[in-house]
């Protein structure tokens, strides 16, 4: 995908390339973003114009990841002429094959090697360099990509162990049949397989570096984690923790009206049912908004309320207060929780419900 791939000059650039974006970005950024006074974790920044900041430094990001897709597809795609005819390759690593000779071939490599040891590789001799640095080339063009992609977007990061990967393979797959119908290079299930692999690299250096260096207690953050997993092995919840979603809140109101207008028609709830066989004691309406569930118990009688809170999690939370604000629900400046470190913002509902809305990590 690469001209001259096989030239000493261009594997040394583009992996000098790679290894610069992988350390220097991460250092570099979290110098610039601790000089302004950002927090990188989602937390509370000293800075009073951190938002737009942030905002900047994201459009920096995305920037510099069109500039490489831009100039991915170049190379793919403009950088060269259309063929005469078509030409698919789909034997998987045929190519590695023959870059290596044995005398006995490579089933009998490994079976000699339980009974000769290391030392039956002394029979392997590499006849075809060239093809090794077409796949290295093909794989550290996509390592970027997969480092990229959860360095700059919140979505990637939320399952950063699949989903730069899968959209890694989707990309290579998506060129690699565009290449073949507009002839202007070979279908290769090699290159899949090496792209696909640049960008798990990828992915798996922006876990080891680029999360290690925003994040400086990482190591107390490990120790933490270990140390409940073990023990709490045979806790009760725990086997099933991966399925467990606290997601609903039963609250409890005297005015149908407020509650509706508060949660309907300013936060944007949905109603999904509303029940009561006797409206004159209590009506009960429910509520849904993406996966959060509340359940808002309307009562008539005159008893005081208990103490009740409604905490919910928000990416964009500068959109989220700007809205309030509309809305006419003023929400304060920003709070820190306690237990993440995350910005939050606090308000108060109907019948004095503490509406709590966190960050999203």
């Amino acid at each position: 995908m690469i001209p001259d791939a096989n030239s000493p000059v261009t594997n040394l650039l583009v992996t000098a390339t790679v290894a610069l974006l992988v350390i220097v970005l991460p250092w570099a950024d979290r110098r610039i973003c601790g000089r302004l006074g950002l927090n990188l974790r989602g937390g509370l920044s000293a800075n009073p114009r951190a938002d737009r900041l942030l905002k900047i430094r994201q459009g920096i990001l995305t920037a510099g990841l069109i500039v490489y897709l831009l100039i991915y597809f170049w190379l793919t795609f403009l950088s060269r002429s259309a063929m005469n005819f078509y030409a698919v390759h789909v034997a998987p690593l045929e190519d590695l094959k023959n870059a290596f000779e044995t005398e006995h071939g490579f089933s009998d490599v490994l079976t000699r090697l339980f009974t000769e040891g290391f030392s039956v590789f002394r029979n392997i001799r590499l006849v075809r360099p060239e093809d090794i640095a077409q796949f290295y080339m093909n794989m550290m063009v996509f390592v970027p990509l997969g480092y990229l992609l959860p360095y700059t977007f919140r979505w990637f990061r939320e399952r950063v162990r699949t989903r730069p990967v899968g959209v890694c393979f989707l990309l290579s797959f998506f060129t690699e049949n565009m290449q073949l119908m507009s002839r202007r290079g070979l279908y290769d299930l090699d290159d899949m397989i090496s792209n696909t692999l640049g960008g798990f690299i990828g992915q798996m250096l922006y876990i080891a570096l680029a999360y290690v260096l925003t994040h400086p207690e990482w190591k107390k953050d490990l120790r933490n984690a270990r140390s409940w997993r073990r023990e709490s092995r045979k806790r009760v919840l725990y086997p099933g923790r991966g399925k467990l979603a606290a997601n609903c809140t039963v609250l409890t109101g005297t005015d149908r009206q407020a509650v509706w207008d508060f949660y309907v028609r300013k936060l944007g709830y949905r109603p999904v049912r509303r029940t009561g066989p006797e409206p004159e004691k209590e009506d009960t309406l429910l509520l849904c908004l993406g996966q959060s569930r509340i359940e808002v118990r309307c009562t008539a009688g005159n008893s005081p309320l208990p103490e009740q809170e409604l905490r919910l999690r928000s990416a964009g939370l500068p959109d989220v207060r700007a809205r309030l604000l509309e809305a006419g629900i003023d929400p304060g400046e920003y709070k820190e929780d306690p237990y993440t470190g995350l910005r939050e913002l606090r308000f108060t509902g109907p019948d004095g419900v503490r509406v709590v809305i966190t960050e999203a990590e």
